[in-house]
């Protein structure tokens, strides 16, 4: 309840309905759950849930928003001031009816039009569906530290969003683990790049041509500029730093891919698009979750393997976009291995770019056995990244080349 400060939190076991019957026998409001003080003191529909023709009239069956189901109504059409949400009803009644499920929409008894309970059933699951994913959306866009925004779409099923997901922007280390280690200093440049600007001290070529687009070839890390640098925001080597430029949608796929990601804009060639992120764990750990994300047919785990084989990180429970990114035999980004305020080789940050013209709409996609170099030919599971994997899994990316399984 808003005003209430604690020091931790349980879960709640009661109802929706029951904390709202609750919130207005004590007039307190929760935004969390609709009760805020314009829903206290008047009605405004939250979804419709059926329909009928009764003596000629039409009438749809209401949610209230911030009122249990038990205060639903049923309410004239000329009463209804929700032309969208009318629209979706219709909507949702037509894509059930078009998928076979129950012929006729209509059935008629002793002169009154009603729906079938099946289909208004389902178009009680939609509205719930889409005021979830909305509400989603808005978290996701709360917590995310870049821009761009973040949109979510689904069209194909009545999935809702993770139960068990949380968005974070950059790693989540696990115990005893440092991903913010090694840097005491940062180049004294006016204008980067210059003799001593950071990728130069570090023994590598800048990373970015003046259109901060990449110039280097795969296998060859970035550093970028750092927090202890003299340059600006604007200097032409922080990029991945700044996080994703584009607005990108969370998706449902088509073909039992799960969820997806595509973009919103047009991506030119060798852009920077999204960081790969999660927790920070070690190897030993992270063996021991393979074995349980392999039986759920998961592939969340990205070993660090740049240096050495002793961090993975574990996108699962914890990341960002590229959580919902697919595999594709056939991608268009590509893997790098990044260093800004971390030194540690066995640490690199993980930033996917594009590797060709990619349109607005467009999925994206990156090979799940990239290591960020020129050899991707290895068929030894023993060497896959950004997993481990011990059971074969079925590729469903649909590309020409593709090789028929993840790993």
């Amino acid at each position: 309840m808003e005003g209430w400060r604690g020091a931790w939190y349980v879960p709640c076991l009661a109802s929706l309905e029951t904390l709202q019957e609750l919130c207005r026998k004590e007039n307190l409001t929760c935004k969390s759950i609709g009760i805020t003080n314009r829903s206290l003191k008047s009605y405004e529909v939250e979804y419709l849930c059926d329909y009928k023709v009764e003596e000629g009239k039409a009438y749809y069956l209401v949610k209230w928003k911030g009122w249990p189901e038990s205060s639903n109504t049923w309410e004239p059409r000329k009463h209804l001031n929700c032309p969208l949400l009318i629209q979706n009803f219709l909507r949702d009644q037509n894509e059930y009816l078009s998928r076979g499920r129950e012929g006729k929409a209509m059935k008629v008894r002793n002169h009154v039009k009603t729906l079938k309970p099946a289909i208004a059933d389902y178009i009680v699951k939609k509205a719930k569906q889409r005021i979830a994913l909305q509400r989603w959306k808005e978290e996701l866009n709360r917590k995310k530290n870049h821009r761009a925004m973040i949109l979510v779409e689904n069209t194909v099923d009545l999935e809702g969003p993770p139960l068990d997901f949380y968005y974070i922007n950059e790693y989540k280390p696990a115990p005893g683990i440092n991903v913010l280690n090694g840097i005491t200093t940062g180049c004294e440049c006016a204008d980067c790049p210059a003799e001593k600007c950071c990728p130069k001290e570090a023994g590598f070529i800048l990373a970015y041509n003046k259109r901060k687009k990449l110039k280097i070839q795969p296998g060859l890390p970035i550093y970028e500029c750092n927090s202890y640098c003299r340059c600006g925001p604007d200097c032409p080597t922080r990029i991945v730093q700044k996080g994703t430029p584009y607005s990108l949608c969370i998706f449902r796929t088509n073909n039992g891919r799960g969820w997806g990601v595509k973009t919103l804009q047009k991506i030119k060639t060798n852009s920077f698009v999204m960081e790969y992120v999660g927790e920070v764990i070690t190897s030993e750990e992270a063996e021991r979750r393979g074995q349980l994300y392999d039986n759920q047919g998961n592939t969340y785990l990205f070993d660090l393997d740049y240096d050495s084989d002793e961090f993975t990180v574990d996108a699962a429970r914890y990341g960002n976009v590229s959580h919902f990114v697919n595999h594709s035999c056939d991608p268009n980004l590509q893997v790098f291995n990044v260093f800004i305020d971390n030194l540690d080789l066995r640490l690199p940050r993980i930033a996917l770019f594009s590797t060709r013209t990619i349109k607005a709409g467009e999925e994206l996609t990156f090979d799940y056995q990239m290591k960020g170099s020129l050899d991707l030919t290895s068929d030894s599971a023993e060497g896959l990244s950004p997993s481990k994997k011990r059971i074969r899994t079925v590729c469903k990316c649909g590309a020409v080349c593709c090789r028929g399984y993840l790993n």
